[in-house]
């Protein structure tokens, strides 16, 4: 990290956002694949506007999927209930132009290839008990705080559309204050002013001390700046306001900006796919180097190709922390972690309906058991090993 003073800054989407909304819809589509036949192959895409659903991509399986009223019950489960959040489970169309997966993609990958190439990249550090980044984190946090809230009608005023950000200010690589705050909150009428332009300045105070305040913590000071539905109001979102499609928020996906992303989107791919199952893997083995303490912060980049098994590449990063050289992390994960597609999908168990609920609020840094990748159950074996 640099040295002195700067600032970071990520942000997260709600799960109604129109990209997130899409990305679940494939997500969804994928595990009602794979719950009913574990080696169906699934690239699948949405994309979403005011009132319409266009599901698409390659699905070669036995399973038969009603796209339409898998699309329609996540649309319902995010909570577009009501036309007043210009979109309705009940009404809005869903058009499917799915076809098979070209034979000449499963030639290479039925024998155990990649399905496809490019970089994965992951990433853990102990600024977090996640191990994760801490801006990232927090703009998540916020964001499932402002769904939670709603869903338990506590802020019944809320829509499902929102958005927020972080800004961190660091010290010589330590966080020592969030600098600002962004909550956009799609709501209801009731809480405009009489002008009609703004929310009352009783819903602005509400909004932070019920969703930001509690999420924030100690690094909150007298000179944390919140923006809150900065243009006024926020009574049209969702598919209505803006267009969504699959594979959008990688970075909110992921890590927030602090290092690159690689080469693919997540949602939709089944774990043939190295562009997710690579990076599931390349997070899980970073997480289990900073677990072992063998670093502070550790990048994992694994290259791939079409129709072949083994990475092309394995790069460690440890940015000055490491207590090893990267060229021994390097063979040591080599050692210890299968790092072709089918040893991935053995090690964290990806042929199972687990990947609707990684489609909002990160793929990474969640305390869930299906999250496989997020185990650090190789720390003790990565510290002997060195």
């Amino acid at each position: 990290m640099p040295k002195g003073r700067y600032f970071m800054t990520s942000e997260s989407v709600s799960e109604g956002h129109p990209d997130k909304l899409c990305d679940q819809v494939s997500d969804a589509i994928l595990d009602d694949v794979l719950r009913q036949d574990s080696r169906g192959r699934v690239a699948c895409e949405s994309f979403v506007t005011m009132g319409l659903i266009i599901v698409g991509g390659e699905i070669t399986t036995t399973a038969y999927v009603d796209v339409i009223n898998v699309a329609r019950n996540v649309v319902k489960n995010i909570g577009y209930t009501h036309p007043e959040y210009g979109m309705d489970f009940e009404t809005c169309a869903v058009l499917n132009a799915i076809h098979a997966q070209s034979p000449d993609i499963a030639q290479g990958v039925d024998t155990g290839g990649a399905g496809d190439q490019g970089f994965m990249v992951g990433y853990a550090c102990d600024e977090t008990p996640e191990l994760m980044p801490l801006p990232i984190t927090l703009a998540h946090k916020l964001v499932k705080r402002m769904a939670d809230l709603r869903k338990q009608k506590i802020l019944k005023y809320l829509g499902p559309d929102g958005k927020s950000q972080v800004t961190i200010e660091y010290k010589d690589g330590k966080a020592v204050r969030i600098n600002s705050v962004v909550l956009a909150c799609q709501h209801t009428k009731e809480v405009l002013d009489k002008s009609g332009e703004h929310i009352t300045e009783k819903a602005r105070k509400e909004l932070i001390d019920k969703i930001a305040l509690p999420v924030l913590g100690k690094l909150v000071d007298n000179k944390t700046e919140y923006y809150v539905n900065q243009t006024g109001k926020f009574l049209i979102g969702g598919p209505q306001s803006d267009t969504g499609m699959t594979g959008r928020k990688i970075v909110v996906d992921t890590y927030g900006g602090v290092i690159p992303h690689g080469g693919g989107a997540f949602s939709g791919k089944d774990p043939t796919k190295v562009d997710r199952s690579g990076a599931y893997m390349a997070r899980y083995v970073a997480k289990n180097v900073v677990a072992a303490g063998l670093a502070s912060r550790c990048c994992v980049q694994l290259a791939y190709v079409i129709g072949k098994a083994e990475p092309l590449a394995v790069m460690v990063e440890t940015f000055g922390t490491g207590k090893v050289s990267e060229d021994k992390l390097s063979k040591i994960i080599r050692e210890h972690f299968d790092l072709t597609p089918r040893g991935i999908i053995t090690e964290l168990d990806l042929l199972r309906p687990i990947f609707r609920k990684t489609a909002a609020y990160g793929h990474f840094g969640r305390e869930d058991e299906d999250f496989a990748w997020e185990k650090k159950d190789k720390a003790d074996l990565l510290r002997k090993a060195v």
